[in-house]
């Protein structure tokens, strides 16, 4: 027989399925298609590599194919990101690269932090000083002690003015207060053909790009700009071990989706990127390139991108640094 108690607890029971159905209705299932990763460097280079290998993981962990875009003119990239879709279905990689430009440049085509929401790091990847292997230069020490020696005859050469190589040889000569010439180039082919020429006596460049180099030992590290030493090249000193307290550059990269995704799919993307960043395998390739592969939350990823805007806005207000107009 049943009794009023049992009919009130199978009515409460009923609304409440009832409840969860109309809002998974209302919730499509996620992913429910591919999704597509943005890109903004061309195929082959090192941010590309690591989002392909990332979004294989996370292809395995969703479900679903994450097909990288490259677009290497980043304005149109973030904007097209921008704009799309917030169901986490569009997503872009972003990086130390992209808080620089919102920090250096007086008028950005978005707003990094207002028009994205931060899902997590995929990779970190060290900024290094390095010389041509016949180079006297034996250390950190020996190339402040030439500089300071015959100011204003030393070449450093980056890449493209605005770059992270760039702003971190013009920290290098400001805190240093040695006088040189910061020479900047296309490509790092073109950097380690003016080490190797004698055009330029150093260079600061990226891991990734030159680890062939260093490891067949035909150009040579001094430092690295990291606040800890590269677990790629762990027999090579910090520029802070060096001597130049303070200095800690690291590159980075990760990714962003819309703004106004809902929470619950930017944590289930953190998940994917973690399970990939996570594991070992791909740790180990990852590491091969010269690059540590390492994971966050959306919230930590927030900060970064939020401090790292202020950071490189102070730095380049220090270096009295114009604003640039371009983009």
């Amino acid at each position: 027989m049943i009794n009023r108690r049992d009919l009130l607890q199978g009515a409460a029971a009923l609304a409440t399925a009832t409840s969860f159905s109309a809002l998974r209705a209302q919730t499509p299932a996620f992913p429910n298609r591919p999704l597509q990763l943005t890109v903004a460097f061309a195929p082959g280079g090192a941010g590309d590599l690591i989002a392909r290998r990332i979004a294989k993981e996370m292809s395995a962990f969703l479900g679903q194919a994450v097909v990288i875009e490259n677009r290497p003119a980043p304005t149109v990239g973030v904007q097209a990101v921008a704009r799309a879709k917030p169901d986490g279905h569009s997503m872009m990689m972003v990086g130390n690269g992209t808080t620089l430009a919102s920090a250096l440049f007086a008028k950005v085509p978005y707003r990094l932090v207002k028009d994205f929401s931060h899902v997590s790091t995929m990779a970190f990847f060290d900024v290094a000083l390095v010389v041509d292997s016949a180079s006297s230069f034996a250390s950190v020490g020996d190339v402040l002690a030439y500089a300071r020696a015959n100011p204003g005859k030393m070449n450093i050469a980056t890449v493209r003015v605005g770059s992270t190589q760039h702003l971190t040889a013009s920290m290098f000569t400001a805190m240093t207060g040695i006088e040189a010439t910061l020479v900047p180039f296309k490509t790092t082919g073109d950097i380690l053909s003016a080490l190797r020429n004698r055009d330029v006596h150093v260079a600061f460049e990226i891991v990734p790009p030159i680890l062939g180099q260093i490891t067949s030992k035909l150009v040579r590290p001094l430092a690295t700009t990291a606040a800890r030493r590269s677990p790629r090249l762990p027999q090579v000193p910090t520029l802070q071990e060096a001597g130049i307290a303070g200095f800690e550059i690291a590159s980075w990269n990760g990714i962003s989706v819309p703004a106004s995704t809902p929470r619950p799919i930017v944590d289930r993307l953190a998940q994917a990127v973690h399970a990939a960043a996570t594991n070992p395998e791909v740790q180990r390739e990852l590491l091969a390139l010269g690059v540590e592969a390492r994971s966050s939350t959306p919230d930590e990823m927030t900060r970064r991108v939020q401090s790292e805007i202020a950071n490189w806005g102070a730095v380049i207000d220090r270096l009295g640094i114009e604003r640039q107009k371009g983009f």
